[in-house]
C-alpha cells in the first residue's frame, strides 16, 4: 500500500495494530477522521488517553472500573455468596445484559493456554482460590467459553478448590462448543446461567 504522506502512513499503521483492523479498514477510519472537525479527533484521543491513564481494576473481582471497587461489587442487592468466574470484562457485560444473574463476578483476565505462554500465574486464579477458601462463598459458577483452553482453566481451578465445602457448577451447554460468551445471544446465555449444572457432571461428559 503506497501512501502520499508519511503522517498518514504512520496513523494507518498505528490504527492497524487494533484487533480485527486490517490496513484497508485502518485507512478508511483514518481518512474518516481526517474529514471530521479537528476537535472530533481531539475528543477521541482525549477519551483514549484518559481511559488508559485513569481506569482501574476492581480490588474485589478484577473487573474494569472507574473506582477501586466496581459498581457490581458495591451493589448491596447482589448475592456475595455466588461467584461467576469469567474470562474478561466482555463476558461480564454479556451476562449482565441477560438480567438473569444477581451474584458477583471474578474476572480471570484470560484462560490457561500453554501455546500462548499463559499459565495460572498470569491470571487472577490465586485470588479466586483465596476468596473461596475464606469460607464466605457458597457457589462458584464456571462461565468460561467451551474451548479446550476454557475447559482446562475450569478444571485447574476446580482442582484447587474441590476440598472446600463449596458448590461448583458450569453454565449449561446452550452455548455451542468453541463459542465465546460475548457472541452468544442474550436469551441463550441467560438460559445457560439459569439452568447451570454441577461441574462434576460436565467432567463426566468430557
Amino acid at each position: 500500500m503506497e501512501f502520499s504522506s508519511k503522517l498518514l502512513e504512520k496513523a494507518v499503521n498505528e490504527m492497524a495494530q487494533l484487533p480485527g483492523i486490517g490496513k484497508r479498514t485502518a485507512l478508511r477510519l483514518v481518512l474518516h477522521l481526517l474529514k471530521q472537525p479537528e476537535e472530533q479527533t481531539q475528543y477521541l484521543s482525549n477519551a483514549l488517553l484518559n481511559m488508559r491513564k485513569d481506569i482501574k481494576f476492581c480490588k474485589k473481582c478484577h473487573n474494569i472500573s472507574d473506582t477501586d471497587v466496581c459498581d457490581i461489587c458495591a451493589n448491596s442487592t447482589r448475592n456475595p455468596k455466588i461467584i461467576c468466574v469469567v474470562e474478561d470484562v466482555r463476558d461480564v457485560m454479556a451476562i449482565e445484559n441477560t438480567n438473569q444473574f444477581k451474584g458477583l463476578y471474578h474476572v480471570l483476565g484470560g484462560k490457561i493456554s500453554p501455546i500462548e505462554g499463559i499459565g495460572p500465574s498470569q491470571l487472577t486464579i490465586a485470588s479466586l482460590v483465596e476468596k473461596v477458601k475464606s469460607g464466605d462463598i457458597e457457589e462458584v459458577i464456571f462461565a468460561l467459553s467451551s474451548t479446550i483452553e476454557g475447559d482446562t482453566t475450569n478444571f485447574y481451578i476446580y482442582k484447587q478448590i474441590k476440598e472446600v465445602d463449596v458448590k461448583t457448577s458450569t453454565i449449561a451447554r446452550g452455548i455451542a462448543v468453541g463459542d465465546e460468551l460475548e457472541y452468544a445471544d442474550e436469551v441463550t446465555l441467560g438460559r445457560s446461567i439459569v439452568h447451570r449444572v454441577p461441574f462434576e457432571n460436565a467432567l463426566k461428559n468430557n
